[in-house]
């Protein structure tokens, strides 16, 4: 069988017995593709039904070659399995050489952190005696403390804040809510924004119950939060290209460094698994013994 007909009919497959649709039939067209261009430039003809397990690895080596990711070498192989496993089942061949290949391991990359002394200087950039330097403060604060994503900032709610006992409620991900501790700075500038500032702000109707408002009264949009956050690291004299992950990925390292137990990280954070919050650190049952609180540089 050439590559021609094969890719044909793994296509109807797709179509027919899985109900791909027309975008994700395209991409595993595309990953047979590579497959057959890799064919081609062998000296001995490489028809589908005569790849073994090692032209296999060959290939992935010389998709490595061309600088490829390991996620794209990773969604390759997903790719090149499916297609085998085609094969299989309509009996054009015996044995799958798909069957034992493995995946490149992906990389977890540690993103960019900020240091406790950018994140004071980041502070200290705030003028304070501008009509929004309390809520500016009380945003940075609030991202650092409580390690938020930028979306679960703009919909915080003051029915969420229970700050005499020290936490909020956030609502993230597909909706799910948790509860996450507040050190004392950040208890303190929402409670000036809160107190002293927000009341007296005209709110419009139907946002009474947003923390975060603009002057109008409205609630702030997530570009507002990234450009707040660049102009601060500018001033501050922060060379990092920040934004407000930064901020939440500077909670979660600070922690971990500091000795928080990393599944109490994980329920902070708000991740599904613990193996996305492992790339913080190289656990260590030893030093991972106290509570997130104890552990936050600004408590």
């Amino acid at each position: 069988m050439d590559w021609r007909s094969a890719i044909k009919g793994f296509q109807a497959y797709l179509k027919l017995e899985k109900g791909l649709s027309d975008n994700s039939i395209e991409a595993y067209s595309r990953d047979i593709d590579k497959l057959q261009q890799y064919a081609d430039t062998q000296t001995t003809k490489l028809n589908p039904e005569v790849v073994s397990l090692t032209d296999l690895r060959l290939f992935i080596a010389w998709v490595n070659e061309l600088g490829m990711i390991a996620s794209s070498q990773a969604r390759i192989l997903s790719g090149i399995k499916s297609f085998y496993k085609y094969l299989l089942v309509e009996d054009i061949i015996k044995n799958d050489p798909a069957e034992l290949l493995e995946s490149p391991k992906k990389q977890r990359k540690l993103p960019d952190t900020l240091s406790c002394d950018d994140v004071n200087r980041l502070i200290s950039a705030i003028d304070l005696s501008r009509p929004d330097g309390a809520r500016n403060k009380a945003i940075i604060e609030v991202l650092y403390s409580c390690g938020l994503r930028v979306s679960e900032l703009t919909e915080l709610k003051l029915s969420n804040l229970y700050l005499d006992i020290e936490f909020i409620k956030v609502v993230g991900k597909g909706s799910k809510e948790r509860l996450v501790p507040m050190g004392g700075e950040a208890i303190k500038a929402l409670k000036i924004w809160i107190e002293d500032v927000r009341v007296h702000v005209p709110i419009k109707r139907g946002e009474e119950d947003l923390v975060f408002l603009n002057r109008r009264g409205s609630r702030l949009s997530r570009v507002y939060i990234f450009m707040l956050i660049k102009q601060l690291a500018e001033l501050a004299g922060i060379k990092k290209s920040i934004s407000p992950h930064t901020l939440r990925h500077s909670f979660a390292t600070h922690l971990v460094e500091g000795g928080a137990d990393l599944r109490a990280v994980q329920e902070m954070l708000g991740h599904e698994s613990i193996t996305t919050t492992e790339i913080y650190t190289h656990l260590d049952r030893e030093y991972l013994k106290e509570t997130i609180i104890s552990y936050h540089p600004r408590n």
